[in-house]
Formats: structure tokens, C-alpha cells, sequence
């Protein structure tokens, strides 16, 4: 698969409930059931990263802000890798929080992790590009009623907002999931599933199988991002039964093809943009979210996190899938109020505050509503007897 992939992507800008197998398992590790405060801060940090490259490198260069910081562009030009960190942190979230779940409770627990926010955030971006995008951002009706179902991109409509790809990534990852909690989680299926996908990754990507079978697998395998899914499933397996063989080569696989990836897509960006990304910066940053992922399936930064790292953490969905559109709107009636940077500080104030009127006000209760009709739909017999 071409490096451009995600480029491209930003540029156009079974109902069973039979219980899951019970996995063979050996002694648990004892950090398995703790709860990860680390991640919620290390979430947030990645969506910080993506909205400041956003509003320092790829906005003024992509001409969507007028505004340039060639200065701290030359830092923040490499925080598209938050991304990346969002991918590999789902690998092991995802898989973690399935391990114990039916197929119809993987799907509700899915639903009200996603719809709710996105509901909102892509609401309020229609809204808000309608009246002060200046027809910069253009909004149907038909294109805000397929961005809702978030099924948009395989019916060939496009998102409302640039963010929005990462989740038919997320959505198509989820599949992968789902499959493997119909079929039953244990180590070993788990295992298997996930060489056979860096196998087909690594097939796609060197151009051994035919092009139309590589255009149907990609669909689901994500040859450009599987090796971070991939990674953050291998270290959902290291956490749940300790250091492994197999687990440790598939990190080290997925890092590997991470690495070449991840240079190869640094030059389609400075292509893009007409500018230049250092290959050991891009490595180095690649290098460290591996180590901390790995750091935390050991246990290893457990003493760092905070109970208070839920609360800001819980503004990284909202703020994501709000600071793109909008923020580059403020920046633009905004425009020689003050001083750029000051400007900057501003309008990210600004998006972090709405993220989390969004979630206060909006996504918990949605959820709270949204997961009470799911539940009894997926499960009638306990919400009525219980």
C-alpha cells in the first residue's frame, strides 16, 4: 500500500450470545486487573499533539490558516504521530476490554464508546461551518446524514470534518475484534490471528499477491496501520500472561514494519507540504511510543498514574474529533486579534473547553441513555430479572 494512504485520506480532507470459550490461561500477571490512569493521560497527550500539528504545520500549510509559526512548526511538524499512538493504545484497550465480554455486549460497549460524541462533534462542525466556514467547509444535508451512521467512507461519502478517517480505521479494527470474541479469546487463537495479519500486511505491502487480492484484503487488513493494532494486541497478551516468546516477536515484527512505514509516510508528508521530516526524529518518536506501550503491559509506569488522569482523559475523544474544522474557523475570525502565538494558546483554550462541555454535558448523558437501550436490546433476560 502506497505510503500517501492516510494523506490521501485527510486530503479529501452475527447476532450469537452464546458465551465466549473460557481462555486456558496461566497465573495471571499481577498488574493485569489495575487500571491504567497512565493511558488516559498518555491519550490526551496524543490528541494534543494532533490538533497542535494541525494548527501549526498542516493548517497554514495546507492553506487552511492563514497564520504560519514557522518556529515551533519545526517541532510540532511531527505530531501527526499522536495517531499512531492512538492506534496502538486501541490494540490493547480494545482486546483488554473484550477478553470478558459476549459478542452483543463487545458491540454495545463499542456503540456508546463511539456514537455519542460523534453524534455532537459532527453536529456542531456542520453547524458552525455552515454559518462561519465561508463556504470553505462545505456541509450537505446528504453528507451530515451519512457522516452520523460513521459509515460514510464505504458508501463514498465524504467526512465532515478531516479527523473523521481514523475511524472507519477504527471501525474495520473493531471487525477484527469482534470476530476473534465470536470465536472465543484465548492466547493461542489470539496469537495465530495476529501473525496471519502482519503475514498479509507484509504480502500487500511487498507487492507478492495479486493486485485485486490485495485490494479486497486491504480492506480489512490495513497494511498501513496494522502493525500499531498489531503491537497493541501483543501487548494485551503480554500484560494478561507475562512475557512471551511469541508475544515479544510479534512487537518486535510490528515495530520493524512500523519503523519503514513510518519513514516511507514522513516523505509523502514533506512531499506534501513541500517540506522536510527527519527520518531519525520520525523513529525516535515511533521508537518511544513503542517503549512506552511496552512499559505499560509490564507495569512498569503504573506508579505514574493518577485517579485524576480519567477526568482529563475523558476529554480526548470530544477534543479530537472537534479542534480540526472549527479551530482552523477561529483561526480565521480570529485573525489579527493578537499575536499568533497567543492566538494559538487561545483557540486550543478554547477547543479543550468545548471538549469538555461536549463530554459533561453531552456524550455522558447520551451514553448513559444510549447504553441503558442497548443493554436491554442485547440482553433482555437480565435487564428485566435484574
Amino acid at each position: 500500500m502506497n505510503p500517501n494512504t492516510r494523506e490521501q485520506a485527510e486530503g479529501t480532507h452475527r447476532s450469537r450470545t452464546a458465551p465466549v470459550a473460557a481462555p486456558a490461561l496461566p497465573t495471571r500477571t499481577k498488574h493485569e486487573g489495575a487500571r491504567l490512569y497512565e493511558l488516559d493521560a498518555l491519550r490526551l497527550a496524543a490528541a494534543l499533539s494532533v490538533m497542535i500539528y494541525h494548527y501549526t504545520f498542516s493548517g497554514p500549510g495546507g492553506g487552511l490558516i492563514s497564520l504560519s509559526f514557522p518556529g515551533i512548526s519545526q517541532v510540532t511538524r511531527y505530531g501527526y504521530l499522536g495517531v499512531d499512538a492512538f492506534f496502538m493504545i486501541s490494540g490493547f484497550v480494545v482486546l483488554l476490554s473484550a477478553w470478558d465480554r459476549t459478542p452483543r455486549r463487545f458491540l454495545v460497549s463499542r456503540a456508546v464508546r463511539l456514537y455519542p460524541a460523534y453524534w455532537a462533534a459532527v453536529t456542531l462542525t456542520a453547524i458552525v461551518c455552515a454559518v462561519l466556514g465561508a463556504g470553505r467547509f462545505p456541509v450537505s444535508g446528504t453528507r451530515y446524514l451519512a457522516n452520523l451512521t460513521m459509515l460514510n467512507a464505504p458508501l463514498g461519502v465524504k467526512n465532515v470534518d478531516v479527523v473523521y478517517w481514523t475511524l472507519w480505521s477504527e471501525l474495520r479494527f473493531y471487525i477484527v475484534v469482534f470476530a476473534l470474541v465470536l470465536i472465543g479469546l484465548t492466547r493461542r487463537r489470539v496469537t495465530a490471528v495476529l501473525w496471519g495479519w502482519l503475514g498479509t500486511a507484509v504480502l500487500i505491502e511487498t507487492g507478492l499477491l495479486p493486485p485485486t487480492v490485495s485490494r479486497a484484503l486491504e480492506v480489512l487488513v490495513q497494511s498501513q496501520w496494522a502493525h500499531y493494532f498489531i503491537a497493541g494486541m501483543a501487548l494485551c497478551l503480554l500484560r494478561k500472561y507475562g512475557p512471551s516468546r511469541s508475544a515479544i516477536a510479534l512487537v518486535l515484527a510490528a515495530f520493524g514494519n512500523a519503523l519503514y512505514r513510518g519513514i516511507g509516510f514522513a516523505e509523502a508528508v514533506g512531499r506534501r507540504y513541500g517540506d522536510a521530516f527527519s527520518p531519525t526524529v520520525v523513529s525516535a518518536v515511533i521508537t518511544a511510543i513503542f517503549l512506552i506501550m511496552v512499559g505499560v503491559a509490564l507495569g512498569w509506569t503504573h506508579r505514574l498514574g493518577r485517579s485524576w488522569f480519567v477526568e482529563i482523559g475523558a476529554l480526548t475523544y470530544p477534543l479530537y474529533l472537534l479542534h480540526a474544522y472549527i479551530g482552523f474557523i477561529l483561526f480565521n475570525q480570529l485573525q489579527g486579534t493578537a499575536e499568533p502565538h497567543i492566538l494559538l494558546a487561545a483557540v486550543c483554550i478554547i477547543m479543550i473547553a468545548s471538549a469538555y462541555a461536549v463530554h459533561r454535558w453531552i456524550e455522558k448523558p447520551i451514553a448513559w441513555a444510549l447504553n441503558r437501550v442497548l443493554a436491554r436490546a442485547a440482553d433482555p433476560v437480565s435487564t428485566t430479572t435484574g
